[in-house]
């Protein structure tokens, strides 16, 4: 609020200056004579300080390229805005935090543009104020499309491993935010072919419905669900059932080569109903209580070597509760994990508790305490340096046969030099604790040690370090690809227990280079990773270097 005054403070100069009475406090400054000072309209902070009111909430939803921009005003780029259906006004307006004849909140506003950015159909997002009169603004919603239909194919390669896949697929079907697609793919351990329908926005825009169905060269795997999450930090309700089935086969590793494998099928359900007091002093506390079913079983597959000793069957049926805490504290920013993309950083504590009690009464195989607990926090050190660190434990408890554990935590560093450059170090670490050996920890190419072939290490702890240096170019190929590049340092091992590898006796380490490519106008747009990777201590059966070829969420 561009308002207050300070009582001036008589100077002892001499008597009469002494006499002089002080300064009577001044009004605050109405967004009027804001607007009117300044010749231009007044902020969020401003109108929301002033008490304005919401008038008349606009949408401007634009095509992919901007025509007006004559580096935009090519032939290719008319004919994309021209084949690509625009997103409806309307499943825009139902993505708002805020409407008309409330009363303007900066922070909903804020929070608005976050949760849009993160949707992929959205290249741009900006609110902005248009309009004052008499406590009363006008806002604008400025949206810029992507190119969401993805008809093609792609190849990744990782640890020494090729994965193929073709695709046709749109992630707005005609505008209405909607996901429809199909794709087929084939990697070291199965081939399949997906179809998906998605509807995030679905009856009072916030709830989620979602459907999947895999057909797979050794099972098959169905996914259902609809939620209406706490899509917001002052959300009141939420509620959601959830359900799946699963059915392939599960390998164990040792050196990179499978050793075991077994049919596993895996049925999941759950429903929750969960409740909040919203944002208070900057906080959001949330209670759930829900209900939880999981069933695994394990047989051998006939013509394989089974593990040993063979996965036990369980039935896992728990009522539950749930506890999430956050601390609204968001950090937009930069260069980060993308190249010249808004990004979004939670800085403050995130947590969220479950406690369940698996019952015999209820078709349990035990009766079982089920646990799992996530926490991150993020804090801002000087320089322009950031570090955030996480945590999360799982397990069940309470029949030694049973019981099983996983533990994992992280820490990340992003230190600036300048705007084109950033240092990155990840430390993290998992152990898991399961007799059954039915989960394996694995290090390779594939897991961040970029030297090494696939699941090369083995064991019940990882420990993994990656130390980068990136470079986030401004060159713009086409209005299409932002290009960054790194160069970097992994060491790490996977080690302990009864799945131990033989090539898990030593920690290894590797140094590479590559070449980073974000598309930028396309929702289905990872970053491209394409890397060289030299293992700095290998047995004769590693190469001298990998390949390595992978889409990533980050940089």
């Amino acid at each position: 609020m561009l308002a207050g005054c300070c009582a001036a403070i008589a100077c002892s100069l001499g008597p009469a200056a002494a006499q002089e009475p002080a300064a009577e406090p001044k009004p605050p400054l109405s967004a009027e004579s804001v607007a009117s000072s300044a010749g231009k309209i007044p902020s969020f902070a401003e109108l929301e300080a002033a008490g304005a009111v919401i008038g008349e909430v606009r949408i401007d939803n634009r095509n992919i390229f901007d025509l007006e921009d004559e580096k935009e005003n090519g032939i290719l780029y008319r004919a994309a805005n021209a084949l690509h259906i625009q997103t409806r006004a309307a499943v825009i307006r139902r993505q708002l935090l805020f409407k008309p004849g409330e009363r303007v909140s900066a922070r909903l506003v804020e929070e608005t543009e976050r949760l849009m950015r993160s949707n992929r159909i959205f290249h741009d997002v900006s609110i902005v104020p248009v309009g004052y009169r008499d406590g009363v603004v006008d806002i604008e919603v400025r949206t810029r499309d992507t190119w969401t239909l993805e008809p093609g194919v792609s190849a990744s390669r990782a640890g020494g491993v090729n994965k193929t896949s073709s695709t046709l697929r749109d992630t707005n079907a005609l505008g209405t935010g909607v996901l429809i697609g199909a794709s087929r793919f084939t990697d070291a351990d199965r081939s399949g072919t997906e179809y998906k329908v998605s509807l995030p926005h679905a009856f009072d825009g916030w709830t989620a419905i979602d459907y999947s169905h895999s057909q797979l060269s050794d099972g098959e795997t169905r996914v259902a669900s609809i939620v209406r999450p706490f899509y917001a930090l002052d959300t009141r309700w939420a509620v959601g059932f959830s359900t799946s089935t699963d059915t392939r086969i599960d390998s164990q590793f040792s050196n990179g080569a499978k050793v075991a494998q077994f049919r596993h099928r895996q049925d999941k359900a759950e429903t929750f109903g969960g409740w909040s007091a919203g944002l208070v002093n900057h906080w959001t506390h949330r209670y759930s209580v829900g209900f939880s079913y999981l069933k695994d079983t394990y047989k051998d597959e006939p013509g394989l070597t089974a593990p040993v000793p063979f996965p036990l069957d369980q039935t896992l049926a728990a009522p539950f509760l749930r506890y999430e805490v956050a601390h609204d504290d968001y950090e937009k920013v930069k260069n980060r994990d993308l190249i010249e993309r808004p990004e979004y950083f939670a800085m403050g504590t995130q947590s969220n508790i479950q406690l369940g009690r698996s019952l015999t009464g209820l078709g349990s195989t035990q009766n079982l305490w089920l646990y799992s607990a996530t926490a991150s926090d993020g804090f801002r050190l000087p320089s322009n340096q950031v570090l955030l660190g996480s945590a999360s434990v799982s397990g069940q408890a309470g029949y030694a046969p049973l019981d099983r554990q996983m533990t994992s935590g992280s820490i990340r560093f992003y230190g600036h030099p300048d705007s084109r450059t950033l240092t990155f170090v990840s430390l993290s670490g998992d152990t898991v604790k399961d007799p059954n050996l039915a989960a394996q920890l694995v290090l390779g190419g594939d897991t961040g040690l970029r030297g090494y072939p696939r699941n090369y290490q083995t064991g019940d702890r990882r420990v993994l370090l990656n130390v980068e240096e990136r470079v986030y170019t401004d060159w713009y190929p086409f209005r299409l690809i932002r290009v960054g590049a790194a160069v970097f340092y992994d060491r790490g091992r996977a080690w302990g227990g009864p799945g131990e590898s033989p090539s898990s006796a030593g920690w290894l380490s590797n140094v590479g280079f590559g070449l980073r490519f974000l598309s930028t106008r396309s929702a289905f747009g990872n970053v491209l990773h394409v890397d060289f990777a030299f293992p700095l201590n290998r047995d004769p059966n590693i190469k001298s270097f990998q390949f390595l070829v992978k889409s990533k969420l980050s940089l």
